[in-house]
């Protein structure tokens, strides 16, 4: 946020009418004095204190910068709502605008990828370490659904053909979704091979 010069006849004076403008309290602001003021003699030749002044950026303004910064590079109108929880350290971003399908990606993995750059710019300001998650278009539930629908399904079918299925590679996430859907399962196990980012989960007949 660009600073705004504000002229009164003395600082406090300044930073009051600076709180004003700027609609915000006296900790959420950084200032500097360019001119103290001075009362002059008998009233005469006096000068007015003169400081710049902004709001103090917080972790989800550094964030919305970084976001609008890629969304006008990429021509794109898109609205983004953040929730910070300070008590669990979990900072929840939502975007809408049209054509969310741009930023989901295959698989959700330009969402993934932007989550990850997220994350590196909300943890830089950050004096605790934030959880972030990027959503669109409720991507990240429906998602899950799909996954858990798989693992069932695959489940079903190393049941009826007695033989391991291995499948796609998947993010860290999107396994654990896997393993947790068949974890209670009588007749299946899973586990992962592979190196990052191509780490799959086989699933095999206990």
């Amino acid at each position: 946020m660009d600073y705004i010069k504000i002229s009164a006849k003395t600082v406090d004076d300044a930073i009051t009418e600076a709180l004003i403008k700027l609609e915000t309290t006296s900790d959420m602001i950084e200032y500097e004095v360019l001119e103290k003021g001075s009362t002059g003699f008998l009233g005469f030749n006096s000068k007015p204190a003169v400081i710049k002044a902004r709001k103090k950026f917080t972790v989800e303004d550094y964030v919305k910068e970084f976001l609008n910064n890629v969304f006008d590079s990429m021509n794109m109108v898109v609205e983004i709502i953040t929730n910070l929880d300070e008590i669990n350290n979990n900072l929840d971003i939502e975007l809408k605008g049209e054509d969310m399908g741009v930023l989901i990606g295959k698989r959700g993995q330009t969402l993934d990828s932007l989550q990850y750059l997220i994350s590196l710019v909300a943890n830089k300001n950050s004096e605790n370490y934030l959880r972030v998650k990027l959503d669109t278009e409720n991507y990240r539930k429906r998602r899950k659904e799909t996954l858990e629908n798989l693992a069932h399904n695959i489940s079903y079918k190393v049941k009826r053909t007695k033989r391991p299925v291995s499948l796609e590679p998947m993010n860290p996430y999107e396994r654990r979704v896997i393993h947790s859907a068949l974890q209670n399962d009588k007749y299946v196990v899973t586990h992962s091979e592979g190196e990052e980012p191509y780490r799959r989960v086989v699933v095999t007949l206990k």
